[in-house]
């Protein structure tokens, strides 16, 4: 999706930075899996921490992608009946999907949240890491999705989303 520069400056940092971090993170994942398998195949060794480390970063890349991509509102979607109502229909319809997407994402958040608590005390076993860190990247992902929910059900109820913003476009034609 094409960035405006209506974006605040802080937003545009944020996003960039998130993807600075997924392309780091996908680097550390080929490299440890790739000379793992070179190691493992080539000199009957490997790496010891690489399946765990490669596993954890996985899921930050996942969900930091998931965060970005609902920010893009280019997640799959169901709009066919909804893109042929009226105006209000298309504003009902948006205001249940957005407020039931974040109550979700507040259940989400806050399950994601004690077991970060309660994994901070547990470590994996060959990495040593905390366990709450890797699901940490739950906690990120849903406080950030609500976020992005929560500013859209603000635009929708005080009038600030202009009609054509109500049914997200997937890009795919014949539907």
């Amino acid at each position: 999706m094409e960035r405006t520069s209506e974006e605040p400056t802080v937003t545009r940092v944020m996003v960039r930075t998130a993807e600075g971090a997924m392309v780091a993170m996908m680097a550390v994942m080929i490299v440890l899996v790739f000379a793992n398998v070179v190691l493992r195949y080539a000199f009957n060794s490997g790496i010891a921490f690489s399946e765990e480390a490669s596993r954890f970063v996985f899921m930050w890349l996942t969900l930091t992608g998931a965060l970005l991509v609902m920010r893009d509102k280019a997640h799959l979607g169901m709009s066919t009946i909804v893109s042929r109502l009226g105006e209000p229909g298309q504003r009902l319809c948006r205001f249940i999907s957005d407020a039931g997407a974040l109550a979700c994402c507040l259940l989400l958040a806050n399950g994601a949240w004690k077991l970060v608590v309660i994994g901070m005390d547990d470590m994996a076993p060959v990495t040593g890491v905390p366990i709450g860190l890797v699901y940490a990247c739950l906690l990120f992902s849903s406080l950030g999705m609500a976020g992005l929910l929560a500013h859209s059900l603000w635009r929708l109820l005080s009038g600030r989303m202009p009609r054509a913003e109500l049914v997200p476009e997937s890009g795919v034609s014949g539907e």
